[in-house]
């Protein structure tokens, strides 16, 4: 099988195909809220996510609203979503270093954003991409971890390294866009327990394919 390099644009072109109107599933109206929205997801679903962000983003609507949030209180309306004592924490440091050092506006480039408590490049990415749609890199989350790696664009299991190899052979143009092609392809076709691969217009172009189906299978 040809490298990753070459295969790349098959890649895209096939998730393109399948996915054109690829977009984060959490739902968001501005900058702050994908931000707040994001750093709630980890380890949580989107769909739980949304069920809990229209009444928060009622409450809170800006920066300052979660900034002198009462943490105890925040931490209960955010509870459901899990690990909700640090991410309490996170949305209110991060919230209190926007309105005093970015002026009450959450930051549109990736120095800044990461400089913001509890937000890492994945976080960054998915609030440039979502709010400002701009391409400073690609987010790696569960999804896109696991999929780079069974399609063999990259051998590395750190979220930051994965980055770096994508950044390296996926053009920029769809850096927008294929973390959320690839989130969508995992959930549809390519979870962690068991990857359809027969229903994969991709099986041709992975690596991992036939550790999970005979030839037979793939090609019925």
């Amino acid at each position: 099988m040809e490298s990753a390099e070459g295969r790349i644009k098959e890649i895209i072109a096939v998730l393109s195909e399948a996915y054109p109107s690829s977009r984060t599933a959490l739902k968001h109206e501005n900058a702050l809220q994908i931000l707040v929205a994001t750093i709630l997801s980890a380890q949580c679903t989107d769909e739980k996510v949304n069920q809990i962000t229209p009444s928060l983003f009622q409450k809170y609507p800006t920066p300052s609203d979660f900034a002198s949030a009462d943490k105890d209180e925040l931490e209960t309306e955010i509870r459901p979503t899990g690990f909700f004592r640090n991410k309490a924490k996170s949305i209110i440091n991060a919230s209190k270093k926007i309105v005093e050092d970015f002026g009450g506006n959450v930051p549109d480039n990736m120095e800044d954003l990461i400089s913001l408590p509890g937000v890492a490049r994945k976080t960054a990415n998915i609030v440039l991409s979502s709010a400002f749609k701009k391409a400073e890199g690609i987010a790696v989350d569960t999804h896109v971890k696991r999929l780079s790696q069974r399609l063999g664009l990259s051998k590395e299991k750190d979220p930051d390294k994965i980055e770096r190899d994508l950044m390296k052979i996926v053009p920029k143009e769809h850096w927008l866009d294929f973390n959320y092609m690839l989130v969508n392809h995992g959930r549809k076709i390519c979870p962690a327990r068991k990857p359809l691969c027969p229903q994969c217009g991709l099986k041709y172009l992975c690596t991992s394919a036939k550790d999970f189906y005979s030839e037979a299978e793939l090609n019925p």
